[in-house]
Formats: C-alpha cells, structure tokens, sequence
C-alpha cells in the first residue's frame, strides 16, 4: 500500500518563522504582535503559485488549503491556482455551518468539472466557538458535529443525481439537485477527537485525519474510529497532518529546529499558550497536552517535535531529522495504517524542496512511493519563464517576500 503524500498552501502568509505576520491566532482573531517579525511573505496569488506549482512538479498528490478568518478563502483561492498547475489535485477546507449544503454539493460538483476531477474535501467543523460567531454561527462544540453530519448526509444525497428531500434538526431541504453530480466524487477528509466528532467521521468521512500526535496515541485514535465505522457497516481510511523539517543530516535539521524555537521569546509564548487554552477542540487541548508549553523535552517522540504548537494552533508538530529518519517516521506510521500524509514546512516553499527531494526517493526506494521524476522541472517552465530553484541553487523568486 503506498503513501499518498500531500502539502499545504499558507493562504494566511508564510516565512522563516514560526511566528506569523500577526504573532498568533486566537479562534482566528488577529492578536497584536508581541516578537518583531521578519522575513513574512504575504499570501498572494503569485507566491502561493510558486508552492502550488513546485507541489505539483515535485510530485504532491495535493494541497491542503486552510479555512478560518484568519485566511483566504479556500475555494476561489484554489480554484485560481487549479489554473497555474496540471496534476495536483486541491484538499479545500471548508466550514459546514456558514454555507447551505445543496450550495456546497453544487460548487463541488463545478469544481471538479472545471478541474477535472482535482477537488478533495477537508470539513472542518470548527472547535472554537469565538471563531464561529464571527461567521456568524452560535450553535455549541457538540450541536455543531450534529449539524455537520447532517449537513454531509444532505450533499452526499444531493450528489446521487435524484431531488433530494432531507428533514432534520438543522436543514430542511425539498427537492435538493444539482445539475450534474461531481464525477468522480471528492473524497471527503475530516477530523476530531471529540466523542461528538467520532460517530461523523465513522459514518461520513473517507478519510480520517488526525493531527500528529505520537504513534501510541495514534494507534488509538485508528483503532477507536476504526470499530465505529466497522458498527456502521464503512471503511475509513486515515491520515495525518504534519509539519516537517528535513535535511541532509539529522543535526542540520535540528538546528532549524532550534533557530525556529529561539525566535519565541517568554511572553509570545505564554500568551499563545493562554490564547490556544481558551479553544473548545479537544484535539487543540491534546495538542497543548503534548508539551505543556514548556520549550524544553519536546522531542517527543523519535524525531517528533512539539515546537510549533507552542505558537501555532492546530497541527502542533513535525517531524524533524534527516531525510531517512524521517522516511522511518513515515514508515513507522503507514504501519498503523496511515495512508496519507499532509505536510508544511517553514518556508512552504523551500520545504517542498527538502521534503521532495530528500524524502520522496527514500520512501520510494522502500517501495512506499512510486519513484519521483529524474528532475521535478524538466519541461515545466514556471509562469515567469524559468523555474524556481531547490534549495541550494540559484535565488527563489519569492513575491510578496521582504
């Protein structure tokens, strides 16, 4: 069985830090800067096609694209770089609550067709309720999984092709269509670690997705989601989101690691820390679970660091080595029955690089991964007329950078 490897895209801006143009998100709300930040490279289209399309030649089955306030939207931003790329298919983030599900149903539908066949669904049904009421919704944590299933068993019905009539707590809904059903159909990704989220994912997702926690607690999560949707008579496959910091030996990618964490002073800490503590989401709290936020002992795991959640919310860890250690950690979690893989890096551009030069022929040496073009930029020119370059080489062309 194969990985299926996927990146991400920072439609809510990127550089050399863990610390972002606005310091940290709480639910989304923009909090004032308290470390001076240098090196952000703003989310514009032209920056974002340089991942997408270094994504795309490097190999990345997809990209995953945020949602939240704190971002661009998901959906025009992808469908503008489906444009600028040929094979990379696009993971779309999207909040069940603040958009009607037969409207949902038909813009899938018209993504696929305008992408032919490239749009994969992450569903975030949203953990932090400060966020949620700036869209406007003031359902609570566990009312919000039950609309989401609702809202999931509506597209699904909506997708057969037949009007659909649905009559539950949250959508009522007479003669739902859309024009053409999506061929073939997104898969559909999702995540929780709630009691509420499981029975959803068990009974919804095609994907299970869960944020990088170390392999025990993984095996739990897998084995938990496995026996729901076993009661439902379903198959769920799994995944994990993670970020990566690899190199070409172990201590050189240790010390990013380090200048990463030296770049967080005491007090951006703390109040991340006392920010992310207030979220709902019980994956968010096993995240802050993982490190305590304290900056020492957060090795984990083997080559499991827990840094990055002690500023970033949501996926809170990478993994960090060389290129082997962390073809071992892949490895050691597809043994669990993880299939695919969703990565960031810090930049997301230069990571790629790392990750799909580095990690992507170990893995396909191992027989993990069909083996990787020769060179990613043969005969693919980027927009400007010249491609970007690997780590190393000539200067990257980062727009929107300073």
């Amino acid at each position: 069985m194969s990985v299926h490897l996927h990146w991400f895209l920072p439609t809510g801006g990127d550089g050399r830090t863990l610390v972002d143009r606005h310091a940290y998100t709480d639910g989304g709300i923009k909090r004032s800067r308290i470390t001076p930040v240098s090196g952000i490279r703003a989310p514009d289209i032209d920056y974002l096609a340089q991942i997408a399309r270094a994504a795309d030649q490097l190999g990345f089955e997809a990209v995953l694209t945020p949602t939240g306030t704190w971002c661009e939207d998901a959906w025009l931003t992808t469908a503008v770089l489906s444009q600028h790329t040929r094979r990379l298919k696009f993971l779309v983030a999207f909040r069940p609550g603040v958009v009607s599900p037969v409207l949902a149903a038909q813009m899938a539908a018209t993504y696929q067709r305008v992408t032919r066949g490239r749009l994969l669904l992450n569903v975030v049904t949203g953990g932090d309720s400060t966020e949620q009421r700036r869209f406007g919704d003031h359902l609570d944590h566990d009312s919000r999984y039950a609309r989401t299933a609702e809202f999931l068993s509506v597209v699904r019905g909506v997708w057969r092709g037949e009007p659909f009539d649905f009559h539950g707590e949250h959508y009522q809904v007479e003669g739902g269509l859309t024009a053409l059903p999506p061929d073939p159909m997104p898969q559909i990704f999702f995540g929780g670690s709630s009691p509420a989220a499981g029975p959803v994912a068990a009974r919804h997702s095609d994907v299970y997705l869960t944020w990088g926690e170390p392999p025990a607690q993984v095996a739990e999560k897998i084995a938990w989601i496995r026996s729901l949707a076993e009661a439902e008579g379903r198959t769920v496959r799994f995944g994990i989101r993670l970020h990566v910091i690899t190199r070409d030996s172990a201590a050189e990618a240790w010390a990013t690691a380090d200048r990463l964490l030296g770049d967080l002073d005491a007090d951006t800490v703390a109040a991340a820390q006392e920010a992310l503590g207030r979220s709902e989401s019980v994956g968010q709290r096993r995240m802050l679970a993982l490190h305590g936020g304290r900056r020492d002992g957060l090795e984990i795991a083997p080559n499991l660091w827990a840094g990055v959640g002690l500023v970033r919310g949501g996926a809170g860890t990478a993994l960090v080595g060389s290129h082997a250690d962390v073809a071992d950690r892949i490895e050691e979690y597809h043994a669990l029955g993880i299939e695919h893989f969703v990565f960031s890096g810090y930049p997301h551009l230069e990571e790629a690089y790392w990750f799909g030069e580095g990690v992507m022929p170990v893995l396909a040496d191992r027989g993990l991964l069909e083996h990787p073009p020769a060179s990613p930029l043969d005969g693919v020119p980027a927009a400007n007329g010249r491609p970007a370059s690997a780590p190393g080489g000539a200067p990257l062309l980062i727009s929107g950078g300073r």
